[in-house]
């Protein structure tokens, strides 16, 4: 049974390569025909592990109700963009976000939800982690716009560079990757060598600083709550 659930709800997650847009694309009628047999053994096993539990503790948990309404939204929404298909209306498969809810309720994911709660219960104590780098990105754009706003400067594609605040903070929120190094501070740095000592301030502040602490925070608390959760907290 355990290795029949983990099959579908595998086969359920993996419907997304073929969907449209698709990396595989396979017919609607297939992927649809899929779909209602992975969510119709879904709710045959949640009949299934009703038979065997109390009325009044199967409707207690949680889990079921968040399994149960997912085969229902999942079902629902399979219908509406089946009609408006057929009718020729283009529409967006909203319920793929509910897939991972299979994985994570049914009984025997007990691993897996004892991380997703760790992960959720760690995610409020690096809310003000999070507010300070968001502070400091938003700062540093400010300052970008008035040192570089009026200069007129434009990128190589010949857009204008660092004038509008919102891409700004864009920009800068990449470049703390520094997936868009050097390139986004070339236009700059060709005007005036010193605006280097802007961006090497931000990289020092934001990608050294701001995320080797976030980083650590995520770490340390996820490794606290892991470890605090008792086995049987899960169920």
């Amino acid at each position: 049974m355990r290795t029949a659930t983990y099959f579908f709800i595998f086969l359920n997650l993996s419907l997304a390569l073929f969907e449209e847009p698709a990396v595989y694309p396979l017919p609607f009628l297939a992927t649809s025909v899929l779909e209602v047999l992975c969510l119709l053994v879904f709710l045959g096993r949640l009949t299934h592990f009703a038979k065997v539990t109390l009325h009044n503790v199967f409707w207690k948990d949680t889990k079921n109700i968040c399994i149960m309404v997912a085969v229902l939204l999942s079902l629902a929404d399979l219908a509406i963009y089946g009609v408006l298909r057929l009718y020729g209306v283009r529409s967006i498969r909203w319920s793929r976000i509910v897939r991972p809810i299979f994985l994570i309720n049914f009984a025997e994911s007990r691993q897996i939800r004892r991380a997703f709660r760790s992960i959720r219960n760690t995610l409020p104590e690096i809310t003000y982690v999070f507010l300070l780098f968001m502070f400091s990105l938003l700062m540093f754009s400010l300052m970008a716009l008035k040192l570089f706003g009026e200069r007129n400067l434009q990128t190589a594609e010949g857009l204008p560079y660092f004038r509008n605040y919102l891409e700004i903070v864009f920009d800068l929120y990449v470049l703390v990757t520094t997936a868009n190094s050097p390139d986004v501070m070339m236009p700059a740095f060709d005007f005036s060598s010193w605006y280097a000592l802007f961006f090497i301030a931000f990289v020092i502040v934001n990608t050294y600083i701001f995320m080797s602490l976030f980083l650590a925070v995520v770490y340390n608390n996820y490794k606290k709550h892991l470890k605090v959760m008792p086995g049987g907290a899960c169920d």
